[in-house]
């Protein structure tokens, strides 16, 4: 049984950081695309970043790109989300889930798939709540 497991939130002040972490047990991690999804009360989950299979596309969302950084470490079989510079506005429960499929590109660009049938797994979320 595949399971997605996410780790790291918490509360953190304003301007502070914060990293996530990711797994996947009950399949070989590497065969997964990863993402990280947020979602805040009364608003639609949107996409934070993702990142290839063998962590040499990582991509963050444009409203986090100054400020957020995905990595993934396939020896130790997890993802990393480390947020810097954390605004009220980052506050939601975060999610990861994992894709069997590459990430989608362009003719120039990767990006970030945000079809829920793209991602086989979720999981449960871990709640980051920004202070102000």
């Amino acid at each position: 049984q595949v399971q997605v497991q996410e780790s790291g939130g918490g509360l953190v002040q304003t301007g502070g950081a914060l990293r996530l972490a990711c797994t996947v047990l009950g399949a070989t991690f590497e065969d997964y695309t990863i993402g990280w999804f947020r979602q805040a009360p009364g608003k639609e989950r949107e996409v934070v970043a993702c990142i290839s299979r063998s962590g040499g596309i990582p991509i963050a969302a444009d409203p986090v790109r100054a400020r957020f950084r995905i990595s993934r470490n396939n020896d130790k079989k997890e993802v990393y989300l480390q947020m810097t510079s954390v605004e009220p506005e980052d506050t939601a429960m975060y999610y990861c889930a994992a894709s069997r499929r590459s990430l989608p590109s362009t003719r120039t660009d990767f990006y970030c798939p945000t079809g829920a049938a793209i991602w086989d797994y979720w999981g449960q979320g871990t709640q980051v709540t920004v202070s102000s």
